[in-house]
């Protein structure tokens, strides 16, 4: 298995943010096998959505709507609201694994793989890509 990290800045809003040409580079020179890719984050997750339509805005609604940003959660600490953003990698898993053809992401036409970032404390995220040849 060949693995290797990057940072990536997410910002101080809740943002989602296209990781997919990085994954695409990653796996250019392997033949066929899977991408895995990982956040060490208790606080954010992946999704392969549609980006650049509204989909990323309508992710970060949905989460709104389904993880309120109030003082409900028991989880207290940082700006308030923040219980929730430990709650999101229960919704959007910090994991996920896209199959490898020929060195290409196998993925749909309109798919991309995205980090989801809701934690507005935090804007420095790790990433984590790791090949495992089939």
């Amino acid at each position: 298995m060949r693995s290797e990290t990057f940072d990536l800045t997410t910002g101080g809003s809740a943002v989602v943010r296209d990781v997919t040409d990085r994954c695409a580079a990653f796996v250019r020179d392997e033949a066929d096998g899977l991408l895995h890719v990982f956040v060490p984050h208790a606080t954010a997750g992946l999704a392969i959505i549609e980006t650049g339509a509204g989909s990323d805005d309508d992710t970060l609604t949905a989460l709104d709507d389904l993880l309120p940003r109030d003082s409900r959660w028991i989880h207290q600490h940082g700006t308030p609201g923040h219980g929730r953003d430990h709650v999101v990698p229960a919704f959007l898993s910090p994991s996920l694994t896209v199959p490898v053809l020929g060195g290409r992401l196998a993925l749909g036409t309109w798919q991309s793989v995205c980090v989801v970032d809701t934690n507005v404390d935090n804007p420095e995220r790790q990433v984590r890509l790791s090949f495992l040849a089939g």
